[in-house]
């Protein structure tokens, strides 16, 4: 009596085989995954995204955590009664909101990230630009157009960085001790300060110094949209530039692209902006011929 295998079960194997040429592809390469977003503050989904980081370790792939925390850093502030202003959309950080910053993202967002790895069976350690000069910052300098005259005027973010320089020995040491990198966007400037760093940025720049196959933007968004809503899945620097111009892409996607085509120019194989709240996004991009996300290549 023959006894066929259930149509559930072969749906899964056809789902190995089609991961296959992808595991050999990147076995042994680097991703660099920045974890944002409010899928951050939902536990189910922060368990998909740790089981994915141990799943990429054990097929052989190095991923490299570089994870946000706006939100959690304005419910801190809330909490604790320090007001919260904004410059085109970035925060303006004090001496105080510097170190409750520091405080949320370097403390309890990395070490609970640290902890979901762990309960899925990974190792990972939890450190930030500061340790063993991993980032050195400096100050961002932003300008702003008043809007009687037209005229640009200096805006004072506070201690918000951007990272000069990045020493990549820390991260290959835990590389090679088997252990996932989770680091938090704060570093040090030649002045002795901590700045804060947004995440996106901090990403870009340590993927760019490992040489990374993979930049990973994990966010709230599918991705970039068309006008017609449609998923743009595959983009060149030359096609951003066209979208900016045309209307297509505009507000916080401009950002997330510039950092996008600035890893891809300083050696990232490509870049990619995924919807973190889709369970196991990272997996679907990765191991799925169809992807999940827009994905940014040289050409």
């Amino acid at each position: 009596m023959s006894h066929a295998p259930h149509p559930d079960m072969l749906a899964k194997t056809e789902t190995l085989i089609e991961a296959l040429p992808y595991i050999q592809r990147y076995a042994g390469k680097t991703f660099v995954v920045k974890y944002g977003g409010h899928a951050m503050g939902d536990a189910e989904r922060a368990r998909d995204f740790a089981e994915d980081i141990v799943l990429l370790k054990a097929v052989g792939i190095s991923p490299v955590v570089v994870h946000g925390g706006g939100p959690q850093i304005g419910t801190m502030l809330k909490r604790l009664g320090i007001e919260s202003r904004f410059v085109d959309g970035l925060r303006v950080t004090d001496a105080a909101t510097a170190e409750v910053a520091e405080m949320v993202l370097a403390g309890s967002i990395n070490k609970e990230i640290v902890a979901f790895i762990a309960a899925a069976g990974g190792r990972a350690a939890g450190i930030s630009g500061k340790d063993a000069g991993l980032v050195k910052a400096r100050k961002v300098s932003r300008t702003k157009k008043d809007p009687g005259s037209a005229i640009e005027q200096a805006v004072d973010l506070g201690f918000v960085g951007e990272p000069e320089t990045v020493d990549r020995s820390i991260i290959d040491t835990l590389v090679a001790a088997g252990i996932v990198p989770v680091i938090a966007p704060v570093a040090v400037g030649d002045d002795g300060h901590t700045y804060n760093i947004n995440a996106d940025t901090m990403a870009g720049a340590i993927a760019g110094a490992l040489g990374a196959a993979r930049l990973f933007l994990l966010t709230d968004v599918a991705g970039v949209l068309a006008k017609d809503g449609s998923l743009m899945t595959d983009l060149t620097p030359h096609d951003i530039s066209a979208l900016v111009e045309d209307g297509t892409i505009s507000g916080g996607m401009i950002p997330k692209l510039e950092t996008c085509v600035t890893a891809v120019a300083a050696g990232v194989d490509a870049a990619v902006i995924l919807d973190g709240r889709v369970p196991h996004a990272l997996l679907l991009e990765i191991f799925t011929r169809r992807g999940a996300g827009t994905l940014v290549r040289k050409s």
